[in-house]
């Protein structure tokens, strides 16, 4: 077996923490349990207060996707605490402002946090995706650190060049570059660019 068919092969961690937003990540869970991963899930105590608010789902729901598991945010004993637990990256999606400043900080007293960390010593990809707006100075502080240690912020902002119909179409633009970030293959079609076969 090749190296990139092991690392194809490698699990996936994806935190859901309290900022607005769940669609996001429960797009982005339904995405990677259709491309066959084994998905490795945590979701803080905002983010299911949240998910129920959003989207009237509590967390057994997201297990009813195939290669879902999930683990409580306060388990440090779990498998996503250590590097040795080998990933092909981890997810933040949505990311709250307070999660993200933790992780930048190196404060590890979550799960959530701890995977975090895990995942900037160990340099795999590593994907926050804030939804907040606007953006403090702390919180850009806070992204500008995650991003010179080698993550990638990137924010839940829809794009509208596709001409996106549905909520679901906004959704998937964000989602659709967070699966790529992972070497997943993109769910939209290739962008080909502008039009510019006919003059006005």
């Amino acid at each position: 077996m090749s190296t990139e068919q092991k690392t194809n092969n490698l699990p996936v961690a994806v935190a859901l923490t309290g900022a607005s937003g769940a669609v996001y990540g429960v797009r982005l869970l339904q995405c990677l349990s259709a491309a066959g991963a084994e998905v490795h899930v945590v979701l803080s105590d905002a983010a299911r207060l949240v998910l129920k608010e959003e989207m009237n789902l509590i967390s057994r729901d997201l297990a009813d996707h195939s290669g879902i598991v999930i683990h409580k945010n306060g388990e440090i004993g779990a498998c996503l605490a250590s590097g040795s637990f080998v990933l092909r990256g981890t997810v933040i999606c949505p990311c709250s402002s307070s999660s993200l400043g933790m992780i930048a900080q190196g404060v590890g007293e979550t799960l959530i946090a701890r995977m975090g960390a895990v995942a900037l010593k160990e340099r795999w990809p590593f994907v926050l995706v804030p939804r907040e707006s606007p953006y403090s100075t702390p919180l850009l502080e806070n992204m500008k650190l995650l991003s010179l240690y080698g993550a990638t912020i990137l924010p839940a902002s829809p794009s509208f060049y596709r001409q996106p119909q549905t909520i679901e179409d906004l959704v998937d633009s964000v989602v659709d570059r967070v699966m790529v970030k992972l070497g997943y293959e993109a769910i939209l079609p290739d962008w080909q660019g502008l039009d510019h076969s006919s003059k006005k």
